[in-house]
């Protein structure tokens, strides 16, 4: 599991700015592999997420790399991938046509050749960040690393989705999220952060969509549920809590929800899937929610069933003023990194 590090490196000191966690890694001799992926375009309310892998950057030189589940956790080898320079600008570029297009879309004048230009022009745009994803995803799988993404907005991943079907035959999601994220081209977006999984819904290799925390969706999304003959399986929020508030422990509500995953497990975490304290700036926060130590006992059962971790994403940390949201995207980052490799040893 340990890889080739610096003999010089002490795990107690301060951390060193400019590498992920302070870490003596590189891409090229780090187990885990985290694509940044600055990009918030189709965002519906609030922006601020493309901020988030930089934000994320800074606060991990903030955590303890001792992890008291996982001896000597550090020498795992954890290193973040180049900024994708080009889509950074791209994204400050698209954010603003997309404002004047949200400005249009709720007057219902979104379909004035000049609105219907922008939303092909993100449309396109998206597309090509996908497919670059894939790519680099795909670069790295080859080289045995575990991948994973850290947005920007949760339309992020898609392309990380696809490059890890291509691996393997059958997988599962486990999808924390306060939204179901599976409407169709939401507001005209075929990749809206709001289509995700209606997106990832289309990879045949997806055998189960396990989606844990949902408070806020619509009668449509409830129908594609209803409709996905099992496919989906949705443990909302509130019924979670009735079931606590009528005694149920929580460790028995997560063998529930384990009990649906197959072996392989992609995890995806939108930020805003946990209480809304922990996570204020983000794009969509919604009352209720995981707290932090809820969502990673779920995720050290997933490894503690046996099953296999096979990559992840985290995305819509906004980091605020603060930068307190950036500071909860990192511890969370840390341990289910830890928890991946640890899940493939």
């Amino acid at each position: 599991m340990s890889n080739k590090k610096s003999p010089a490196f002490d795990p107690d000191a301060p951390a060193a700015p400019g590498s992920l966690f302070g870490l003596p890694y590189t891409v090229d001799n780090a187990r885990i592999v985290v694509l940044p992926i600055p990009w918030d375009v189709t965002v519906s309310y609030k922006s601020g997420a493309s901020k988030g892998p930089g934000a994320i950057l800074n606060a991990s030189c903030q955590v303890d790399l001792f992890d008291e589940t996982i001896a000597n956790a550090w020498e795992i080898g954890i290193a973040m991938d180049k900024f994708p320079t080009s889509f950074e600008k791209t994204n400050t570029i698209l954010r603003k046509k997309v404002e004047t297009y949200l400005e249009s879309y709720v007057t219902g004048k979104e379909d004035s050749k000049p609105m219907i230009r922008i939303r092909d022009e993100v449309n396109e745009k998206c597309d090509e960040l996908r497919k670059w994803i894939k790519e680099r995803a795909t670069y790295f799988l080859k080289k045995n690393k575990i991948v994973a993404l850290i947005g920007g907005d949760h339309s992020t991943p898609l392309g990380l989705m696809q490059a890890v079907a291509a691996q393997y035959d059958s997988f599962g999601i486990l999808h924390i999220d306060a939204h179901c994220d599976l409407r169709n081209a939401y507001e005209g977006f075929t990749y809206s952060h709001a289509s995700i999984m209606f997106n990832a819904l289309k990879i045949k290799q997806l055998e189960k969509l396990v989606q844990v925390g949902i408070r806020d969706f619509s009668e449509g999304e409830k129908k594609v549920i209803d409709n996905s003959k099992g496919r989906i399986k949705l443990f909302s929020d509130k019924a979670m809590k009735e079931k606590k508030y009528s005694g149920a422990a929580w460790h028995e509500i997560v063998a529930t929800i384990i009990n649906q995953l197959p072996q392989n497990v992609y995890i995806s975490f939108d930020i805003d899937g946990l209480d809304p304290k922990l996570c204020p700036n983000t794009g969509t926060p919604v009352p209720g929610g995981l707290e932090f130590y809820e969502a990673i006992y779920l995720i050290e059962q997933v490894v503690h069933s046996g099953r296999k971790i096979i990559s992840f994403d985290i995305n819509e940390v906004a980091p605020g003023k603060d930068e307190w949201d950036a500071n909860v995207g990192a511890r969370l980052l840390y341990k289910i990194a830890n928890l991946a490799a640890i899940s493939q040893a």
